[in-house]
């Protein structure tokens, strides 16, 4: 009895060592306690787009081209009512009146509002851009204004308010949307003409059937 447990006492030590030596050797192999990775990385990701505002939406002329401006008039309602006036002469409140908005001085359209010198020192007339812009987010805007509205992220909802403004005493003309270019090789069919000596294929059709045997049957 006394041998047999001896025995078992030496294989499990002989194991113990064993496994220390292998962690041992493992250890100076791959580097476990080094902070450098491999040069060359085993699996890439790629296509990984970081959070932010890409380019690959609808430009601004296509949502103000398909926008509804009926929508934005209940979005006004909504969300800028308890702050703007929109009809003609209307009263300043929390934020100016809005009627008439388009092609007057950014921080100087209402005489009777005290606008932020953050605003005004961004100069310029209000446009669908820089207010679509301004719509987006004030603070990024024009930094430091008085304007606690965080903005508006849907890119659809702020091209109907734009188009709202527009009926609201009118505004510049809206902008041509621009057709994409064709992608190579979808150009106009090439055309070969009879000054190369080859005549076109309908008139090549028309020869053959043209000289065609006469049906015996």
């Amino acid at each position: 009895m006394g041998d047999r447990t001896n025995t078992i006492f030496g294989w499990i030590l002989f194991a113990g060592v064993i496994g220390l030596g292998l962690s041992i050797i493992s250890g100076k192999i791959f580097h476990a306690d080094s902070p450098e990775r491999p040069e060359t990385l085993g699996f890439v990701v790629e296509g990984v787009v970081e959070d932010g505002d890409g380019t690959g939406g609808p430009s601004l002329a296509m949502l103000l081209a398909s926008g509804d401006a009926a929508a934005g008039a209940k979005a006004a309602a909504g969300r800028c009512g308890t702050c703007h006036s929109f009809e003609q002469g209307g009263p300043s409140g929390t934020g100016p009146n809005l009627y008439g908005i388009y092609g007057s001085p950014v921080g100087g359209h209402s005489g009777s509002f005290a606008y932020s010198s953050a605003l005004k020192d961004v100069g310029g007339s209000w446009g669908y851009e820089n207010m679509d812009e301004w719509l987006k987010s004030p603070r990024g805007f024009a930094p430091g204004t008085k304007m606690s509205f965080a903005g508006l992220g849907n890119a659809e909802d702020r091209a109907d308010l734009l188009l709202y403004l527009r009926e609201l005493g009118g505004g510049p003309a809206l902008p041509e949307v621009e057709e994409a270019a064709p992608a190579e090789g979808e150009g106009e069919p090439e055309v070969i003409s009879d000054e190369d000596g080859l005549a076109e294929p309908a008139k090549l059709e028309a020869e053959a059937m043209a000289n065609q045997p006469a049906d015996p049957s």
